[in-house]
């Protein structure tokens, strides 16, 4: 069965991963960024069994494509950056291909900063991504190939989707605890998987504490200095973009500009104030 790691982009999936595949697929407790492919993507052309040409196609074999997965009978973790809807009343994933899933939620104005440095967007184009209720994410090398296609919606709806689902349990953690709460928010982490996958060990806090300095921002961000980091994208030039780029620096009073702030205040107040930012 899949558990899912999911999130609007630029909100702290990948250092989910990083845990994760370090906590449970690891067998020396060492983190390397080629441990990230045990936690792939998903939608992902590699899991279709043909070539995906249009939407409409890629949603039809979504069921199909996530049965195939779980195949094996065994537990897989996947990544997504879905909205977890119905499309052309299809849904993304159901209770029969899904275990459970971890949503990681993010304040959206500083969303907005990791973004456009992610995407090479100015603020305003940044809010523009955020706030399309149409917005769909492609490869972006391959852009015929709807084998990748992820639905996103805004930013707003994305979070909802998950946060209300009744279909499997949820664990709804914010980024903002990963960073000040480090260690009882990973243990949570921990917690929530052991009892949907039925484990009954004890939780060690001194691996857990040792998995959590490997997988550091500062530790993460040295490995893309040394190695470079495979999911990283490239600008127009041709350019390799920090993917890990301010961490607790990315502080959205310090970047955006009165007006900016007061208009992200304004589209997002309801879930400003619902989400406790």
């Amino acid at each position: 069965m899949i558990v899912w790691i999911s999130s609007y982009p630029k909100s702290g999936n990948t250092w989910i991963r990083t845990f994760i595949s370090t906590y449970y697929l690891s067998s020396n407790d060492k983190f390397d960024f080629k441990m990230l492919k045990n936690i792939r993507q998903f939608p992902h052309e590699k899991f279709f069994n043909k070539k995906i040409n249009d939407i409409n196609s890629a949603i039809n074999n979504w069921d199909l494509a996530q049965k195939n997965i779980n195949q094996k009978n065994e537990l897989i973790f996947l990544k997504t950056h879905a909205a977890l809807v119905k499309i052309n009343n299809i849904p993304f994933t159901n209770n029969k291909n899904t275990l459970g899933a971890i949503y990681v939620v993010r304040d959206p104005r500083n969303v907005v900063t990791s973004l456009s440095n992610h995407y090479q967007l100015t603020f305003d184009e940044s809010l523009e991504f955020m706030t399309n209720k149409k917005k769909f994410l492609l490869k972006k090398n391959d852009p015929t190939n709807f084998g990748n296609f992820t639905f996103l919606n805004s930013w707003s709806e994305h979070y909802k989707s998950w946060l209300h689902t009744k279909q499997f349990n949820l664990l709804f953690i914010k980024y903002e605890d990963l960073e000040n709460d480090t260690f009882n928010t990973f243990k949570k982490i921990v917690e929530f998987l052991n009892k949907i996958m039925k484990k009954k060990e004890k939780i060690d806090s001194n691996r857990l504490i040792k998995i959590i300095d490997a997988v550091s921002f500062e530790a993460l961000k040295k490995r893309e200095n040394d190695e470079g980091f495979p999911e990283a994208v490239v600008n127009d030039k041709k350019q390799k973009i920090n993917f890990f780029y301010l961490g607790k620096e990315n502080k959205w009073q310090n970047l955006l500009s009165p007006k900016q702030i007061n208009k992200i205040n304004n589209i997002f107040n309801y879930d400003l104030k619902k989400l406790g930012y």
